[in-house]
């Protein structure tokens, strides 16, 4: 299975990368407005979250191996407490979080080199068992480990980390 790479992809796509062997496709033209740089959360109040990863100017069909990230903004620092404080209350985010907080420090020259250490920590940290015993957490993912669907309703395209922050025993 040949799949393009992804930031912080939903829960199918991880299902794919970690179900069959899978390659990522470097050699595609690059996408605008994809999952290849962007992601897609819900924060506790039901809105809609976009993160995007800044990349340089992309010329006319340039490949997805030479997408460099751009740093004239503090991307890093809005996505990272974006997360805090969307999943801070989750079972397992403070548990997880101390894996994911390094890809938010260090500065990446290439979006696929972010993307490929980022979604093999995802992957480790799925296969990894869930701690026992955690107390004062109230659950709030539905079968399809999803947060806060109590309050609003399921999305198909969200990203991996409602899935992980929330996963059920």
């Amino acid at each position: 299975m040949i799949l393009p790479t992804a930031y912080l992809p939903p829960k199918s796509y991880m299902q794919a990368l970690m179900s069959e062997p899978a390659s990522i496709e470097q050699m595609e033209t690059f996408e605008k407005q994809t999952f290849r740089n962007r992601c897609l959360i819900r924060d506790p109040k039901g809105e809609w979250v976009r993160l995007t990863v800044p990349v340089e100017k992309v010329e006319h069909k340039q490949l997805t191996r030479d997408i460099q990230i751009s740093y004239q903004t503090r991307w890093q620092h809005q996505h990272w407490i974006t997360l805090v404080s969307t999943y801070q209350h989750t079972p397992y985010f403070r548990y997880f979080a101390d894996y994911l907080k390094p890809f938010y420090e260090k500065e990446y020259k290439w979006l696929l080199d972010l993307n490929d250490e980022m979604n093999a920590t995802l992957m480790a940290l799925m296969r990894k068992e869930r701690p026992k015993g955690i107390i004062n957490t109230v659950r709030t993912a539905d079968w399809s480990g999803q947060i806060w669907t109590d309050k609003h309703p399921w999305q198909t395209e969200i990203s991996i980390l409602d899935t992980l922050f929330d996963e059920r025993d």
